[in-house]
């Protein structure tokens, strides 16, 4: 497997129907292959067919690959979290990135 991309609701609330997060995760014998591009921007496509209009992602500060891959698919950084998860032990931020439709609603 090269790789995969999933969205999962944000929230139950039906007020957030339209906003989901992204996951998104490359085999490293497939990193630097455009795999994880392919994939985030197919997840834009499918998302917006389905009527989404905002991907969100929270990213840990130190995955510099997948920060740069977001931003190369239009997904901006609109804040950071402070040692919010931990990692084998240690604390981490994490970076919070969306990426919003023009047409926002169903």
């Amino acid at each position: 497997m090269a790789g995969w991309a999933a969205l999962s609701p944000v929230s139950s609330r039906c007020v957030y129907a339209g906003i989901a997060e992204v996951s998104i995760y490359i085999a490293e014998n497939f990193r630097g292959k455009r795999v994880g591009k392919y994939l985030l921007l197919k997840l834009v496509e499918e998302s917006e067919a389905a009527g989404l209009w905002t991907l969100q992602s929270g990213i840990f500060s130190d995955n510099k690959a997948s920060i740069k891959l977001h931003e190369q698919c239009a997904v901006r950084v609109i804040g950071c979290r402070e040692k919010i998860g931990k990692k084998a032990g240690v604390w981490k931020d994490n970076i919070i990135m969306e990426r919003r439709r023009k047409v926002i609603g169903i």
